[in-house]
Parts: structure tokens; sequence; C-alpha cells
């Protein structure tokens, strides 16, 4: 690993749990309600990558009569999104795996654009409390994503440069973020997610368990191979890398 990083940042939705399709089917269920018909597409456009109250603002710019206030969609948003949530498994496993491999030996931090609520509540659900140094939620920052104001916020709150903190996102928006603060961004591009503009990220994978801390950077996105295939290629055999250096502590 690049020895001027010292912290991991994740983005939640599309990162580490695979929510961003069920938001988009519950914005859209939830304004069909209302006979407001927005295609997939659309939706897609609108919601991904996004801060709630950033994606309400563009519903309600194309349909200002269907909910006049954000608190009147609350109930019907979180309904549909709790009963597409309940029949799926959203775990991402690659990026947790990641999360718990990275936590050993540096700080890691949530920085998400839902409200702290929902993202202690996935945090709990994901099992992965413990490996925390914080969390941020839309109601600690703005503007939200694409402003790089939450990837700055974070940045203070392990007291360290931009430069040192390392961001994981799956959304054009974050990456955008991320790159404006100053951080490198590793993205995720999942097959089957949509597809988003993530040209600007430093590396893209589409499995953030791929990823190896002692790549070197900056690289193009394809010269960071997978660890197994990277001691294939040095040895032909299946092995994995050598452990991390040393634990960084988190300034106090």
């Amino acid at each position: 690993m690049p020895a001027m990083i010292k912290a991991f940042l994740f983005d939640l939705d599309g990162t580490l749990q695979d929510t961003e399709v069920l938001y988009v089917e519950a914005w859209q269920r939830a304004y069909e309600e209302k006979n407001c018909a927005v295609s997939r597409d659309e939706a897609c456009e609108m919601v991904y990558g996004r801060a709630k109250d950033e994606v309400y603002a563009l519903f309600r710019e194309r349909f200002p009569r269907a909910y006049p206030t954000l608190d009147s969609l609350e109930k019907p948003l979180a309904r549909h999104f709790n009963a597409l949530r309940s029949a799926r498994d959203i775990r991402i496993p690659g990026s947790i795996e990641l999360l718990d491999r990275l936590a050993r030996d540096h700080p890691v931090a949530i920085v998400s654009g839902n409200s702290r609520q929902d993202v202690a509540d996935a945090i709990a659900e994901l099992g992965i409390g413990s490996k925390l140094a914080f969390f941020l939620g839309c109601e600690d920052y703005a503007p939200g994503k694409p402003a790089p104001a939450c990837f700055l916020l974070a940045a203070r709150r392990l007291q360290l440069p931009p430069q040192e903190c390392l961001v994981f996102e799956d959304s054009e928006a974050g990456v955008r973020a991320a790159k404006d603060a100053g951080m490198t961004c590793i993205a995720l591009q999942r097959p089957g997610a949509p597809q988003q503009n993530l040209s600007t990220a430093d590396h893209v994978l589409a499995d953030l368990a791929e990823y190896d801390p002692n790549c070197p950077e900056p690289r193009p996105a394809s010269a960071c191979l997978p660890r197994r295939s990277q001691a294939r290629r040095r040895s032909g055999r299946d092995e994995d890398e050598a452990p991390a250096p040393g634990r960084q502590s988190l300034p106090q």
C-alpha cells in the first residue's frame, strides 16, 4: 500500500449493500401511487449517488403536486423500500470482506447520503459497527455528493489531509466528490449494475475483494490485477499477498 494512504472511506448504498436498485424501485412505486410515471432509466438518473433531499428536489420539479413535502413522501417511500428489502439479501460480500480486512490495520469510516438513522440501521444489519471509526449521514454535511463536503468532513474527523484518504464509491456523483476532495478513489462497477461514468476514478473494479492495498498508485485501472492474479504471475501459484503493514492509529 502507498505510504501516503492512512485511512479508508466507504460509500454505503451500492458499495457495501445493494440498495440503490431498491431505492430506484421504491421512488418509482411511491410516485406511481400518485399516477406519476417515471421510467427506470429516468429514475436511475435521478436517484443514483444522490442524497434523499436532492432526489426529492428532482422529483418535485417534475411532479410538484404529488408530494408537497419530503415528510409527506417518507411513509410511502419507506413502505415500498422495506417491502423490497425484506425479499432480498442486500449485502455485497466482497465489499464487506474488504472493509473487514482494511479495518484490522487502518481507520475505516462510512460516508453516506442517507439519513444517520438509515446508516445506523444498515451498519447494524451488516454487522460492521465494531470495524468503524465513525460514520457520516446526510445531516452531517451540505451540500451532498457530487460536492466534496462529505469527504472533506471525514478527513477533518480523521485529522488527516485528504490525500491520505482513499474512497470506495460506486456512483458517478460519489467518484466526482472524492476526486474533488483531493482523494484517491476506487470505483465499484458490478456486473449487472446500472452503468455509470466512472472514468475519473483511479481504479475501477468489478469486486472490491480484488483490491490490494499493496498495489502501487497512481496506475491505470487495468494495471492493478486482483491479489491472486498478481501472486500467480510472480510465482505460478495461487497465493495471497503479504500482510499489510502495521495499523495506523486514529488520531485522538
